[in-house]
Formats: C-alpha cells, sequence, structure tokens
C-alpha cells in the first residue's frame, strides 16, 4: 500500500505517536496471528492425532504374552551375575485356603503293591501331592417358582363363590422381569468395575444360547440406579463428613502431620 507523503504530519511529536501506534497495531495483529496458529495446531492434532484414551499399547494386545515373556527373560539375563553369591530357587506363591478342594487320588493297582524282590505286600508310606488351579466357567440356570393354587371344592361343587388362595410372588428389584439379583449384579460389576461394554456382555450371553439385547441391559442398570439411589445418598452423607475427600495419599500424610 502506498502512502502519501503529502499526508504525513511535519510534527516530530505527531510522527512518534503515529509510529508508536503502528507499532501497537502491529502487536496486536501478531498476537491475533500465534492464537490462531496455536488453535490450528490444538485442532489439527485433535482430528489426526494419537487419541489421548487410547490403552498405550493398544495395538501389541495380542503380543501381550509374548512381551511379558521377553521381559522376563531380559530380567533373568540381568540378574545373572548375582547367581554367583547368592541363588534363591523361585518358590510358587501358595493357592488360598479357603478355596474349596477336590481330592484325586492316582494310585497304582492292587497287583503293583507287591515287592519285586521277596514277594511282600507293600506298606503305605505316605503321599505327595500337587495342587492345580481348576477354572469353572459360569453357570447359567433358571430358577422356577412355583406358586400351588387351593380352592375349596365344596364351594366350586354348590356353584357359591370360590375363592382361590395362593402365595404371594417373591419380591423383586425389577417386577415381572426374569433379572435376578445374581444377574444384575454381574452385569453392573462387569460394565462398572471391569469395563465391560454392554455390547460385549450381549454377544457373552449369546455364548450360552440367550438373547438379550444391550438395550434391555441398560435397561436394567437404570432401574437399579433407582433402587440404589438411597444407598447412594447415605455414602454420599458419610463422604461429606470426612475431614479430606479427593485427595492423595502425600496430601494426607501432610496435611496430618504423618510424613
Amino acid at each position: 500500500m502506498k502512502t502519501n507523503d503529502q499526508s504525513l504530519p511535519t510534527d516530530v511529536d505527531a510522527l512518534q505517536q503515529m509510529v508508536m501506534h503502528l507499532q501497537q497495531q502491529l502487536s496486536d495483529t501478531e498476537q491475533k496471528h500465534q492464537r490462531l496458529l496455536e488453535q490450528f495446531r490444538l485442532a489439527q492434532n485433535k482430528r489426526f492425532g494419537a487419541n489421548s484414551e487410547g490403552h498405550p499399547g493398544q495395538g501389541e494386545l495380542f503380543n501381550e504374552a509374548e512381551s511379558l515373556a521377553e521381559e522376563a527373560d531380559t530380567e533373568s539375563q540381568d540378574n545373572t551375575t548375582t547367581v554367583t553369591y547368592e541363588r534363591k530357587q523361585s518358590k510358587r506363591q501358595q493357592l488360598p485356603e479357603d478355596l474349596p478342594r477336590e481330592r484325586i487320588v492316582h494310585d497304582i493297582d492292587d497287583a503293583d503293591k507287591v515287592c519285586g524282590c521277596c514277594a511282600g505286600a507293600l506298606h503305605h508310606m505316605g503321599d505327595d501331592i500337587s495342587e492345580k488351579l481348576e477354572f469353572i466357567p459360569a453357570q447359567v440356570k433358571v430358577i422356577e417358582h412355583v406358586r400351588p393354587k387351593y380352592a375349596c371344592k365344596a364351594c366350586e361343587d354348590n356353584g357359591t363363590r370360590n375363592q382361590i388362595k395362593q402365595a404371594p410372588m417373591p419380591s423383586a428389584i425389577i417386577p415381572k422381569g426374569y433379572a435376578t439379583p445374581s444377574l444384575l449384579a454381574q452385569v453392573i460389576t462387569s460394565k462398572y468395575q471391569y469395563g465391560l461394554p454392554l455390547y460385549r456382555q450381549e454377544s457373552m450371553f449369546k455364548q450360552y444360547g440367550i438373547d438379550m439385547s444391550r438395550k434391555t441391559l441398560s435397561d436394567w442398570m437404570l432401574r437399579c440406579s433407582d433402587k440404589l439411589q438411597l444407598l447412594y445418598d447415605r455414602l454420599k452423607v458419610i463422604q461429606l463428613e470426612q475431614p479430606v475427600i479427593h485427595a492423595d495419599d502425600k496430601f494426607i500424610r501432610n496435611e496430618f502431620g504423618l510424613l
């Protein structure tokens, strides 16, 4: 853009004010340019960059076993220098004692319980017991609630009004629904504790031959949330009574002089 020299002021102070005004405009324009450039970069990164919610190493999900095996080999190689001075035998962790146990005895035939030298009977000198962990898949069963009906035969023969007596239906979390408390607890725990989406649970139930849509599962969860509102309100009151909430261990130790 061309500037008419005759339109410029001849006064020095006026020229200085004009230069300062132009410098301020230039600075504002530069800041606006940098702000727009940063917004453009953020938009590009959000659209084409890596998703921050993705699980690290998610692309190698199927190589998890191989990766862990390689890490174990690396650790064993790093610790080879200490074997010369101290050798520790790895001990398998004991299985919990409260787990149910089933004993299977692998005994030899009666014909083999004879000494091969003197043909004398062998005596039982002890047992070697090795524990193996068995996994029993989830079982699905149908519970039939049978309610016998009773009526007066004499009143029925006389043609009078006959009253039928029957035990009431047991109370349920979802009336007229076939979901038991154990089934509802399984669906809720799988989603919120183990992060299993409803569409995956839908496919799992199909493996048992049960057609259970995710819409039905979501409706169950909403119905359960209404029933658990009292528990939620009580837990909220207990939490608000605490001196500190939503704080890490370091802050709590520092706050109460435990460091």
